[in-house]
């Protein structure tokens, strides 16, 4: 199992990268689905959180109301950090547990925050996609229609671009698109030659 790690800043172009992969037929694990599968209904991280927060916090049909849990834990880091201790545990098992049903030549673990929590220890390879940091905000502004001032402040929530860069060991610059689709194909074929090399080892 060769694991390759793509991560990147918000609105870096980290779909964009995963789908043109995922094209070549090579297995996606996506934490953000993973960490939807885990709240899900009939879940046990939905049944804990029902539990700790009281029945209120589930919408008519049973699932997890997603607003109300970030307005409950926006404000109050206790029940952040009890939300967080039960969630990583639960995402990290169910992402390793793809990772191993996986049957491409190599997985692609999508994950927005890698680095900052410290998911880098599952992967062989760290593939970032850096961006412009004023296209990066321009990009988010047009796609969920927020202010700057929104942007920058998920931007600082995040981890910087220097700490981002720092572990990668590939980085796709995604300051346009059609050299992106042939940077992506060139690192597509050096991931299958690691990953080879590691089978073979």
């Amino acid at each position: 199992m060769y694991v390759v790690g793509l991560t990147g800043g918000i609105a870096s172009g980290k779909t964009t990268v995963a789908d043109l992969i995922a094209s070549e037929g090579i297995n996606l694990v996506d934490a953000d689905i993973v960490a939807r599968q885990v709240v899900a209904i009939g879940s046990q991280g939905l049944a804990q959180i029902s539990a700790h927060f009281g029945e209120h916090i589930l919408l008519d049909d049973g699932s997890l109301n997603r607003g109300l849990l970030r307005e409950k834990i926006f404000s109050d880091n206790a029940n952040k950090q009890w939300l967080n201790d039960l969630l990583h545990p639960l995402i990290r098992t169910e992402l390793l547990a793809q990772l191993a049903a996986s049957d491409s030549p190599y997985t692609l673990l999508v994950v927005p925050l890698l680095v900052e929590n410290k998911l880098t220890t599952l992967c062989n390879h760290v593939l970032v996609v850096d961006v412009d940091e004023q296209l990066q905000i321009q990009r988010t502004m047009a796609r969920d229609n927020v202010s700057e001032q929104q942007v920058k402040a998920i931007l600082e929530s995040q981890a910087s671009r220097q700490q981002r860069l720092a572990a990668a060991d590939s980085v796709v610059v995604n300051n346009d698109r059609q050299q992106l689709v042939k940077d992506t194909a060139v690192l597509h074929q050096k991931f299958l030659e690691l990953a080879a090399t590691a089978m073979a080892d």
